[in-house]
């Protein structure tokens, strides 16, 4: 599934494309994604300036003033610039139309979103509850530390909650954890001020470094520009189980909690 690193390297390759120009047409090829595309979405935004383009956690936001265009990639889906008379293939379910160029929504496994919000899109049931983003402000080593109080919850299933915080999946989650060299399983209520500002700081490091790479290319993800992602090279720990650590020799493990696969470094991720 593309994380918060490919999303954001998606709306920042499609941003200076459609921006402010006129979508020309909506063209629903099917309308059968996990939830069906609305039947009255062209009369909502053909005709309307797109006035930006942003991302609130793994969502893409399409401000037409009047409301905002939600869309998720769900499992395997890009969204592409490419020529609006270039032939569709199977699994390209709906093309933005701006003109001589198009967004186009790829989706084989239709496990993604098309959706629309009427004024303010963080007033959608998908956006009103989630969780700080972690590349703002509110995402602190001083609220970290707080909201775990008393949890006995894997702090790398807190990192995963998009109520507590948005955007850092599992390929994240395992990276940042190793570079703050805090065990996947460690209880996030016993983590001290010092550990708690350390992740904040490996969280935003690993980000930043995955949107500078493009993200991730596992599977299907390729950017809006049709490119792959490459932060894979510089994975720790992320899928490298039986491969020696890069920081101590160590063999990397991997390990199965709330049925997803965690990688880590025993010598380096000690579990206290």
């Amino acid at each position: 599934m593309p994380e918060l690193p490919e999303v954001e390297t998606i709306c920042r390759g499609v941003r200076p494309h459609v921006e402010g120009r006129v979508l020309s047409a909506l063209v629903v090829r099917n309308a059968r994604l996990r939830q069906p595309v609305p039947p009255d979405l062209a009369h909502e935004i053909e005709g309307r300036v797109l006035l930006g383009v942003s991302r609130r956690a793994k969502y893409l936001l399409f401000d037409f003033g009047h409301g905002s265009l939600i869309v998720h990639l769900g499992m395997s889906g890009s969204l592409r610039v490419v020529d609006s008379t270039q032939a569709p293939g199977v699994h390209d379910h709906v093309d933005l139309v701006f003109g001589a160029q198009a967004l186009r929504l790829r989706d084989p496994r239709r496990f993604g979103l098309v959706v629309w919000q009427a004024g303010e899109a963080a007033q959608h049931a998908l956006l009103a509850r989630l969780g700080p983003e972690p590349l703002d402000e509110a995402f602190t080593a001083d609220w970290l530390h707080r909201v775990t109080r008393g949890l006995r919850a894997p702090i790398k299933h807190v990192l995963m909650d998009s109520h507590r915080v948005v955007g850092v999946g599992n390929i994240y989650a395992s990276e940042s954890l190793f570079r703050a060299r805090i065990h996947p399983l460690q209880a996030a209520g016993a983590l001290g001020p010092r550990r708690c500002a350390r992740l904040v700081q490996t969280v935003r490091e690993t980000l930043h470094a995955a949107i500078a790479a493009g993200g991730s290319s596992l599977r299907d993800f390729v950017g809006g520009d049709g490119q792959p992602g490459y932060f894979q090279q510089q994975y720790f720990v992320y899928g490298r189980d039986g491969q020696a650590c890069r920081q101590c020799g160590t063999l990397v493990r991997r390990l199965v909690s709330a049925q997803r696969a965690s990688y880590f470094c025993p010598r380096c991720q000690r579990r206290s």
